[in-house]
């Protein structure tokens, strides 16, 4: 198979199997998850072949014909930044949607489940394997509206629908950032394609439009990798069922927003200004992520708040952008994704199992879930970065990078610190928390979770512990080349999984560990207080966007009464008043008034028409019935009829009359119908206001035409047509061969919907106005008489009867409780 074909495939993979996810389901049952996950699981298989001419050649790329005409092309390029990437979705994919299987067993939407997730799995590695900009933001814009459909999964909680609306808002404002950002490149650069964009010899960063893309291309990852002020939405995305958020805090989704960066570096990056942007925003990010970690009691919000600090963390190594700083943020994005899914499954088959998330519920679950703990182990210490774990590779690299000894290295080096202090505190609170000491009671009786809750965190973490023990593969055939598509330099790696000696990077991770046992020492005390000066200092982002969501509601609804009033008469003034203002306002800014017009000679019967069209207009204007005044607009119909055909176009002219008439004719039933014969009386400012208004706008109309009769006639297209209209349309009616055959939709359409007004008004005009049905009066049975008595003669009817006197009631009535 060719290459092309082949990398194709692997981005529509994903969506063939969404659609038949469904029906897989229910064919196999139980089986689904084992079923659906040979897709994801034959992705990775198939991009591990590329790891090798990956590694020879820096990149691989394939292109489709998208839209030739537009020289548009769906474009793939997979080198080392986006095959890790790709890896990282499909294999850790393979592991969720075989958990998924097992978590959601017995659900009744659960085929519903896996073709979104597997719509969520192709969105993301058509993001990251996308050599189009526009392709890129087709799906960017995918994987928002994949995770609203994940999120608000649960559809019944108010939580969910909330949760779901807020992350789709606030990423697809980046999105539409994203795709003014990609239109600007592609005028400055002369390319959508992003390889296009790296080699071109322009260079953006030189561009006087370069402070507006930078802005654009900021908003669009800090919106998707929940970036501060942007982050609120990430933690309430955990009303997402656990396998969704183990996907979406691991590979997909949030990590957009650290691809685009990473991807854009080499055409938008070295600048001040994006350095800044990155190391500013991601340091506050991760130092916010976690203080708000360490105040929450929920296990699913601990490790949310945290995925949160890791993509500061990330951004923040970007916007330093060394060599180093760069190899240090693959290295602990590979890292991050393996430890991070790995707790997130852990903590849903702790939740599945027992029926609680809260940490301060939980303990000595090792005794009845001992392959889960060794499981949560394996993660843990690779997220507080001990040695012989990808995350001591990543964390060491951290610290090697930013040893330059400058105020700017000294005060990120002290964020860095802090940041991996908090992140070491929660995931011994993870892991120590709820599977040690005393068991405590549970709603569902603790046990060990099934081979498939367990298959995915086992091997997620076996992984994260593996890659440190195969360091010089690692490095060249993985770090290398995404560092080198990243940052457009060779870089050489010198990964070792363990300390050799006492070095700064190495001192600098014992501080971490010993700050990290500190927290996590203190942490009830520490929860605590932070807790109180949140309620002392009460700053949540997340109510902001409720008010900001309840303000924009209730603009709306201000808007809405303010223009749509229900009042017919001032809408028409508004409309044509702003018709007026169209025609009037561009003619008066470029000074383009014409000319006074000199008068055609003009012969008697012409002179005839004229004088119809006058005679039509004086009609309409002075009748004092609607009827007349429709009756009399059919003689302005027939006067242009007579003008078409006075200048050589009957066929026109016959179309006119005929349109003519039967607007003449359905106007004059329609109100005769409507008893709307008679017009109100006018007042004489209605008549000023609406006289001027028609005035205006037929003098604006006047003068528009003017214009264009005065500009040279373009004679393409009216070429065209007569060299075209016999070959191609078979017609020598040049008017009728447009209509019927280069026209011939649009004609169509003019037809439906005249038929369909048609119909409607012979549905009116047909409609019989019937008076309204009484039910008559329930009666009791009674037998009947064979001679009833005579009804009285309406002057014969008795007198009625005089009602009965009121009842006095003398005393109060008791009323005595039971």
């Amino acid at each position: 198979m060719r290459l092309d074909a082949t990398i194709a495939l692997l981005a529509i993979a994903p969506f063939l199997a969404a659609i038949l996810a469904p029906f897989v389901q229910r064919l196999v049952g139980a089986f689904a998850g084992w079923v659906l996950a040979l897709v994801p699981a034959g992705i990775f298989l198939v991009l591990t072949t590329l790891i090798e001419p990956v590694a020879a050649n820096g990149k691989v790329r394939a292109s489709l014909n998208w839209i030739a005409s537009y020289d548009l092309k769906l474009s793939f390029l997979v080198d080392g930044l986006s095959l890790t990437f790709a890896l990282m979705i499909s294999g850790i994919g393979t592991l969720i949607v075989f958990y998924s299987g097992a978590y959601l067993r017995g659900h009744p939407h659960q085929g519903r489940f896996f073709a979104f997730m597997l719509v969520f799995m192709g969105a993301m590695l058509g993001l990251v394997l996308a050599d189009n900009m526009l392709a890129l933001f087709a799906f960017w814009e995918l994987t928002t509206i994949a995770s609203f459909l994940l999120i608000g999964f649960d559809s019944s909680r108010q939580a969910a629908r909330r949760a779901a609306v807020q992350a789709l808002v606030v990423t697809n404002v980046g999105g539409l950032a994203l795709l003014l950002a990609a239109i600007l490149l592609q005028r400055v650069l002369g390319s959508f394609e992003l390889s296009g964009l790296i080699a071109s010899p322009a260079d953006a960063r030189l561009h006087a439009a370069y402070p507006l893309i930078l802005v654009l291309v900021l908003l669009a990852g800090f919106t998707k990798s929940a970036q501060f002020p942007f982050h609120f939405w990430l933690p309430n995305a955990m009303q997402a069922p656990t396998p969704v958020s183990a996907f979406l805090h691991s590979a997909t989704m949030v990590q957009g927003g650290v691809y685009l960066f990473a991807r854009l570096t080499p055409v938008l990056g070295g600048t001040p200004a994006w350095s800044w942007s990155l190391m500013l925003v991601g340091g506050i990010t991760l130092l916010w992520g976690g203080y708000a970690a360490l105040r929450q009691t929920d296990l699913k919000q601990n490790l949310a708040y945290t995925t949160v600090a890791s993509l500061g963390l990330l951004v923040l190594l970007l916007g330093v952008g060394t060599p180093a700083a760069i190899a240090a943020a693959a290295i602990y994005f590979v890292a991050h994704a393996l430890y991070k899914a790995a707790l997130f499954l852990v903590v849903g088959a702790i939740d599945h199992q027992t029926g609680l998330r809260d940490i301060t519920m939980l303990g000595g679950l090792a005794r009845r879930m001992p392959v889960s703990f060794v499981a949560a182990v394996l993660a843990a210490v690779s997220m507080m970065g001990l040695p012989a774990t990808v995350g001591y590779l990543g964390k060491e690299e951290i610290y090697r990078a930013l040893q330059g000894g400058g105020w700017t290295e000294i005060v990120t080096l002290v964020v860095l610190v802090a940041g991996n202090a908090v992140l070491t505190a929660i995931a011994l609170a993870v892991v120590l928390k709820p599977f040690t000491g005393t068991l405590a009671p549970t709603p569902k009786m603790a046990r060990e979770a099934s081979f498939g809750l367990v298959l995915g965190p086992l091997a997620l973490g076996a992984c994260g512990v593996a890659l440190a023990f195969v360091t010089a593969w690692f490095g060249a055939k993985i770090l290398d080349p995404s560092v080198l598509a990243i940052g457009g330099v060779a870089f050489a790696s010198h990964l070792v999984p363990g300390p050799d000696a006492l070095t700064p990077a190495f001192g600098l991770s014992l501080l971490t560990w010993g700050l990290g046992g500190l927290i996590f020492h203190q942490l009830d005390r520490v929860r605590a207080t932070l807790r109180r000066a949140e309620t002392a200092f009460a700053l949540s982002f997340d109510a902001g966007f409720d008010a900001a969501m309840f303000g924009l509601i209730r603009f709306s609804g201000a808007v809405t009464r303010f223009w749509h009033h229900g009042k017919l008469e001032l809408y028409l003034v508004v409309v044509f008043a702003m018709f007026a203002l169209a025609l009037f306002g561009p003619v008066l800014a470029f000074r383009a008034l014409p000319g006074w017009p000199s008068f055609p000679d003009l012969s008697f019967y012409e002179w005839g028409v004229i004088a119809l069209a006058l005679l039509g207009l004086s009609a309409v204007v002075l009748a004092t019935s609607r009827l007349v005044a429709i009756v009399a607009l059919g003689i302005q119909g027939l006067a242009v009829a007579l003008i078409f055909l006075l200048f050589g176009a009957p066929d026109l002219a016959l179309t006119q009359l005929m349109v003519e008439v039967l607007a003449v004719v359905i106007f004059a039933l329609v109100m005769t119908r409507l008893k709307l014969s008679a017009r109100d009386p006018r007042e004489f400012e209605d008549l000023l206001r609406d006289g001027g208004l028609a005035l205006l706008c037929g003098a604006g109309v006047t003068i528009l035409l003017a214009l264009v009769l005065a500009a040279p006639m373009d004679t393409r297209l009216a070429g065209f047509f007569t060299q075209f209209s016999v070959p191609l349309g078979h017609g020598r009616n040049i008017v009728n061969v447009i209509l019927v055959d280069f026209r011939g939709l649009d004609t169509l359409g003019e037809i439906a919907v005249v038929m369909t007004a048609g119909i409607a008004i012979l549905a009116l005009i047909r409609r019989r106005r019937t008076p309204p049905v009484v039910a008559p009066t329930a009666e009791p049975d009674r037998p009947r008489r064979r001679n009833p008595r005579p009804r009285p003669a309406p002057s014969e009817a008795p007198a009625p009867t005089e009602a009965p006197a009121p009842i006095e009631v003398t005393a109060p009535i008791e009323v005595t409780a039971p």
